[in-house]
């Protein structure tokens, strides 16, 4: 938010350096990010003067330019070259002379001495659009006859510098988004510091006065909740045109571009005050009648930015007795806003409900001034006098007469929030003990009214409205801090620091023995946006409806919440691959959202990936290409490291991998790894093989609490092992083999392991050769051949009967 120094003098008298207020907002809470000095017109129109046109021709060699002479005050008229149509003797001018400084929109250039098209032009006549001072570039600037020859431009249009302060304004400052909030604070800021004479003040509306009351206007609230309080006046014979300087000057400093005298004052008012106002033109507003109300959902209309926008029926409407004219605290309609041709106008002051304006303003994206300040909540007791200060400066600027009674609608009045806080109470939240006397002190400066003060150091406090974040003691201990000081309290020489009983098996817990091993052994951990592409989730195994979807997303690729974190896996690999870092080892912790059948939900999730090499390249070992069995033996350390022994595999079928596996806990999937699907990979731009483990972390984290560390004594029996070199169909799969192994032999074997597959020649066709290891031991006493024979039999029979397997 950007406030004018000038500007903020007015409200309160100060004779301070800029860097010094800044320091005492940023004290008490308005943060100052910076403080620009700036010109109302860049460049200070430095060099640009009055002067007056003595001759205009032809020029001899261009149809469309004019030869002129122009005295600037100087000892000898000057000859330049001019292009505007509008240009003739007599003319009063404004003129950019030889060394000037022309500033654009994206650049700039100096007027230099230099021939056009044959002829000497030793200046340019200017228009509005080139000096920075209006929109208009249909001819260039003529001046009333009484205007100085010589006189230089900045001090004929009042051309001023000033100091602008950007503050950091928080959401809840509700109070400071305007000239005369920020003066408040200041002025509490400098009563603390005991300078009790500084006052504030807003300018006088006393000379408010209704010239007649032929043009009345009838307001009817058709929904309280949604706009409490509703109040307008009418004025007739006002003259649409430019607004002076020093009222284009206030609001060039903050940014603002002037537009015309009616909707300047309207937003002259706004920053001054915090109320937003809105100008209707009244010939615009059927049967002189505002109607507040609720419209069908899908109604059409258009706003003043020319977008035909289709109505929510909660939006809040303005309308007149045939349609609507405004979406309330938002923006105006196309039609009713004012124009050169408005003669009459109807100026709205309303307080409308936030939560309604934001909700609003979000449904149709539109962001504005107005409904920044609707959406935080704005003061309803200053309605009337932001009403009566716009009515005043369009009767004495616009020419303007005032034609009705003011309309207040306010059926129920907003009361004060009443706070009860007790001195011992805030000297112990702040941590020191602040005199009694300051802290009233304080409440005063702040416009919080002590209601009752028993004695006992309890007083009861009324919080004016326009503070609506004040609501709790808490509050209050907030706002006498800030003004105190927060650097006015003393730091302690001692620390005192109670030790956090926690949660050994909590989630948090988990992740971190986990994340502490993935970096540990050469992965990097990633954070990817929560938000992403709605494109990923249409097939590839995916509902589009199940998406949760942004309703004002910033960009396309920010439209939907991720229900999946491998695409942002995906888009890191794209990302480092093509930066030339194709080899990763990545981890990520996050959360996944869905819509099911209109119930949200989250899951967290972890997603492990690798690609590209093993290990980097050494001279000493090959680096060795990264495969699913590599993934696999680090999902396998994972479940260990949680406490895992026991759990089954499956090959599965997913769209988003090539080949996947499963793993089973209590028969559910808790684990799918494998190849990522390279039509899914290329969504995100990857073209080397990813390899991806999804974890449902929730699930397993929950589990894990339940397992205890189990420990035996070390075998006293030595292991022996078997193998087996067996002929298969090739449709049969080694997790099979294995749990056939166990089923058939519970005792003694230990560890089952494929150590070798062969696929090719020599062999029959539709065959394969899996050369699998058995090792088996007994914890009672050391096993002889004729029991080892008798099992290996018993597994072999096994793997024939229900596989057809062969010897080889």
């Amino acid at each position: 938010m950007k406030i004018s120094y000038n500007w903020l003098k007015e409200y309160i008298d100060i004779n301070l350096e800029p860097a010094a207020v800044a320091e005492i907002l940023t004290d008490t809470g308005l943060e100052v990010e910076g403080v620009d000095e700036i010109e109302t017109i860049k460049g200070g129109l430095k060099g640009v003067v009055i002067g007056e046109v003595l001759t205009c021709e032809q020029h001899p060699n261009a149809d469309r330019l004019r030869k002129t002479t122009v005295n600037v005050g100087g000892e000898t008229p000057l000859e330049i070259v001019c292009g505007a149509p509008n240009v003739a003797a007599g003319q009063k001018v404004v003129v950019a002379t030889v060394g000037t400084i022309i500033y654009t929109e994206d650049d700039s250039f100096k007027i230099k001495k230099s021939k056009i098209r044959g002829e000497v032009s030793e200046g340019m006549i200017c228009a509005e659009d080139e000096l920075g001072m209006g929109q208009s570039h249909d001819g260039i600037m003529v001046l009333p006859a009484e205007a100085k020859v010589g006189t230089p431009a900045a001090e004929y249009f009042s051309i001023e510098s000033d100091f602008v302060f950007e503050i950091g304004l928080t959401p809840n400052r509700t109070d400071a988004m305007c000239h005369f909030g920020v003066a408040r604070d200041l002025r509490a800021a400098l009563i603390r510091q005991g300078k009790e004479s500084i006052e504030t003040a807003l300018p006088t509306v006393s000379s408010f006065s209704v010239s007649a009351k032929d043009l009345p206007f009838t307001i009817k609230l058709e929904d309280t909740d949604a706009c409490p309080r509703y109040a307008g006046v009418s004025l007739k014979n006002i003259k649409v045109g430019p607004s002076p300087d020093w009222l284009q000057n206030r609001l060039r400093a903050i940014g603002i571009g002037p537009i015309n005298n009616v909707v300047d004052i309207t937003n002259y008012v706004l920053h001054e005050t915090g109320h937003p106002l809105h100008a209707f033109d009244a010939n615009e507003i059927a049967g002189n009648t505002i109607v507040v109300k609720h419209l069908p959902a899908g109604t059409k209309f258009t706003t003043l930015d020319d977008k035909e926008r289709e109505l929510d029926a909660n939006d809040l409407m303005i309308c007149d007795t045939e349609k609507p004219v405004a979406i309330a605290g938002v923006m105006g309609g196309l039609h009713s806003g004012v124009s050169e041709k408005t003669t009459e106008v109807f100026i709205e002051a309303a307080y409308f409900n936030s939560v309604s304006v934001r909700k609003t303003a979000k449904r149709h994206a539109l962001n504005t001034d107005a409904s920044f300040r609707y959406e935080r909540g704005v003061d309803p007791e200053m309605t009337i006098y932001a009403l009566k200060r716009a009515a005043i400066m369009m009767r004495d600027i616009c020419g303007g007469e005032i034609s009705m009674d003011i309309k207040d609608e306010y059926p129920t009045e907003i009361e004060h929030t009443e706070i009860e806080v007790n001195l011992d109470r805030i000297n112990t939240l702040i941590g020191q003990e602040i005199e009694p006397h300051m802290v009233r002190k304080i409440l005063n400066a702040l416009d919080i009214q002590i209601k009752s003060d028993n004695g006992n150091d309890t007083l009861l406090l009324s919080v004016p409205p326009y503070r609506a974040d004040v609501t709790r003691e808490a509050d209050i201990v907030e706002e006498i801090l800030r003004i105190y000081g927060f650097n006015a309290i003393d730091i302690g020489h001692k620390m005192h620091i109670s030790v956090a009983q926690t949660d050994q098996k909590s989630e948090a817990r988990y992740r971190e023995k986990v994340s502490s091993a993935l970096s540990a052994r050469g992965f990097n951990e990633i954070m990817n946006n929560s938000l992403t592409k709605s494109s990923y989730y249409t097939g590839n195994g995916f509902k589009e409806e199940e998406s949760v979807a942004m309703l004002n997303p910033l960009s396309q690729d920010l439209g939907v919440m991720r229900q999946s974190l491998i695409f942002g896996a995906l888009e890191t690999v794209s990302r480092n691959a093509n930066r030339q870092r194709p080899n990763l080892s990545l981890y990520e912790f996050g959360k996944v959202y869905q819509n099911i059948e209109g119930k949200y939900s989250e899951q967290q999730r972890l997603a492990i990936t690798k690609t590209g090499t093993q290990q980097e390249e050494v001279w000493k070992a090959p680096a060795g290409k990264t495969d699913f069995y590599y993934l696999k033996a680090e999902v396998e350390f994972i479940l260990t490291s949680l406490g895992f022994s026991n759990w089954s595999e499956q090959e599965v079928e997913n769209p988003m991998y090539d080949f996947a596996l499963g793993i089973f806990i209590n028969k559910q999937e808790v684990i799918t790894l494998g190849k990522v699907n390279s039509a899914v990979a290329k969504k995100a731009e990857v073209k080397q093989d990813v390899f991806v483990a999804d974890f449902n972390w929730e699930y397993l984290a929950k589990k894990a609490k339940k397992n205890t560390i189990m420990f035996q004594e070390l075998p006293k029996y030595p292991e022996v092992r078997r193998d087996l070199a067996l002929l298969l169909d090739k449709g049969v799969n080694y997790t099979d083999l294995k749990q056939t192994a166990e089923r058939s032999e519970k005792k003694i074997l230990r560890k089952v392991n494929l150590f070798d597959v062969y696929e090719g020649k020599n062999l029959p066709e539709g065959k394969k050769s899996y050369a699998m290891s058995f090792v088996m031991r007994d914890d009672e006493k050391t096993l002889n051949d004729k029991q080892v024979d008798k099992v290996m039999e018993k597994i072999l029979g096994s793997f024939k009967h229900q596989y057809g397997a062969e010897l080889r």
